[in-house]
């Protein structure tokens, strides 16, 4: 199977198959319980279609991230992004890269509501569509990221070496 059969067929799975939470066809996801105590009372603050759509497994998200910029790899609809919004406060930023237009319009549409729930002048989060073995195309640039975290969509890469590649290109050094 090549390369871009690989990913059209996750963008189709995600994009155009699921359409919830419910729709997944597996049991290897985490549950609530796993989730880390600090971060339990942020997703009552999510808005609820953005849970609703949430296929990711657990919660990689490491406290103490205020005014950092975090990258998020297959963001999917945001809900990562938008706990890690709170996380960096409204000092930092954070960027939300997927391939799947479908995935990218859930989590550019609750932008503005995030924001204003969390009482912030304006969104700190910001999604962009592409590719995680290529970050430069999506305007990711070297040395500019404090922290990357992927929930359960590196595997799904058929370039991990390259996704690896690209994740210590814009990580800031130290």
């Amino acid at each position: 199977m090549t390369n871009t059969v690989i990913s059209e067929s996750v963008q189709n799975y995600y994009g155009q198959v699921l359409k919830s939470s419910e729709d997944l066809k597996t049991s290897a996801c985490c549950t609530l319980d796993a989730m880390p105590m600090y971060l339990r009372p942020l997703l009552a603050d999510l808005h609820p279609e953005v849970v609703a759509r949430y296929y990711g497994c657990g919660t990689p998200l490491p406290p103490a991230l205020d005014g950092c910029t975090v990258l998020d790899l297959g963001c999917g609809t945001g809900r990562d992004c938008y706990l890690l919004s709170r996380l960096v406060g409204e000092s930092g930023n954070v960027i939300g890269i997927d391939m799947t237009e479908q995935q990218l319009d859930v989590a550019n549409e609750h932008r503005d509501w995030h924001a204003e729930r969390y009482g912030y002048a304006h969104s700190n989060v910001e999604f962009k569509q592409g590719y995680m073995e290529d970050l430069a195309t999506a305007g990711i640039a070297d040395n500019s990221i404090d922290l990357v975290v992927s929930n359960c969509v590196i595997n799904l890469s058929p370039d991990k070496k390259q996704v690896l590649t690209e994740i210590l290109r814009v990580l800031k050094p130290g």
